[in-house]
């Protein structure tokens, strides 16, 4: 079976034709499909049961499914999504004072494995699908209707896998985020991050993009970084430097820097001067300090609250714009770092979130 949503307006525009149905049938299955989100051919009820039923045969609509739904005491949301295949990922919805964020994943699994992230502990089973991907964030967008009252503000694609390792489908599933005839969420809403692939960071600034890109530093030198970080070891600093500054050459996009802070690691004052030196070479915008969340399979911990304002005051007595981003769902493990489809009960019923 072919995938349906796959099919541009043009290429059903054949299909229709070539079943013998007229032309403006294809527009009607075009907006069940990205404007109502049909999940079944049949439910397209201004479309006649003969093209129906010709559709039906050959091609399909492989929806996400929410399989489970965790509520956190702060208000956070995560889900277990299933895939058409039955693989999972996980997706949270984050609200905040004036926002609510939905924080989305791109792959199954992850092959960069980041000593301090879950997902990094886990194999990469595949790509998500550039509509799957799509039916995270509209599943996510009736979660933060329903239980808020209004849509998504924001829309971070910080959840499992490296986004820019699933470059088209990610760009492809952006592009029916913010169409006018899909979500028409603006793409400064947008914010892609990465851990760091030079040759792709380069591309998005040859494409033009127009979301904000975050970068996972984590250490301002090679030596830790490549400790915590392997892909450091084919993309170093310098090289990431130079693909940041390509970036924002080409694009003006607001790049962000996102450092876990880790106990007598990488959170002293050298540290700090370190990351300092980093921030003065690309035209970032902003330094996301964040809180450590642990995982089983790492021993990091995260300093004492002394530690973390001494490294923010530094940072702030040299005028680097940051931001201390306490975690939402630590007690859910929807954390920043610790989504792996792990400590959900398989008994537990399927929730519609």
């Amino acid at each position: 079976m072919k995938n349906l949503r796959e099919c541009t307006l043009p290429q059903l525009e054949e299909v229709v034709v070539g079943l013998g149905e007229p032309k403006y049938r294809a527009k009607q299955i075009y907006e069940w499909i990205w404007q109502k989100y049909a999940a079944d051919i049949n439910d397209m009820s201004n479309i006649p049961k003969g093209l129906r039923d010709k559709l039906a045969a050959a091609y399909n609509i492989p929806k996400v499914k929410t399989h489970h739904s965790q509520y956190s005491s702060d208000g956070t949301i995560k889900n277990r999504l299933q895939l058409h295949d039955k693989h999972f990922v996980e997706s949270v919805l984050i609200p905040g004072d004036k926002r609510l964020t939905a924080c989305v994943s791109s792959q199954v699994g992850c092959s960069l494995s980041c000593k301090f992230c879950a997902t990094g502990y886990m194999e990469r089973k595949r790509n998500l699908d550039f509509d799957e991907i799509v039916d995270e964030v509209t599943l996510l967008n009736e979660q933060a209707v329903k239980h808020h009252g209004k849509p998504l503000s924001n829309i971070v694609f910080m959840g499992m896998g490296e986004p820019l390792l699933n470059y088209k489908n990610v760009l492809k599933a952006i592009e029916r985020i913010t169409a006018p005839d899909g979500l028409g969420m603006s793409p400064r809403r947008i914010t892609v991050s990465t851990a760091g692939v030079a040759k792709m960071i380069r591309q998005l600034g040859d494409d033009k993009v127009r979301f904000k890109l975050a970068l996972s530093l984590h250490a301002g030198n090679d030596i830790k970084r490549n400790e915590i970080m392997p892909i450091n070891e084919t993309n170093n600093l310098k090289t990431l430097i130079e693909a940041l500054n390509h970036f924002y050459k080409e694009t003006g996009n607001e790049i962000t820097f996102e450092y876990i802070l880790f106990r007598d690691f990488n959170d002293s004052l050298k540290d700090a001067e370190e990351l300092v030196k980093i921030y003065r070479q690309v035209p970032a915008d902003l330094v996301n300090i964040i809180e450590y969340n642990p995982i089983e399979a790492a021993d990091f911990e995260k300093p004492d609250e002394d530690k973390t304002a001494s490294f923010m005051k530094y940072l702030q007595s040299k005028r680097v714009n940051v931001h201390l981003r306490r975690s939402r769902g630590k007690d859910i493990d929807a954390a920043c770092g610790q989504l792996a489809n792990v400590n959900v009960p398989e008994n537990l019923t399927p929730s519609a979130g």
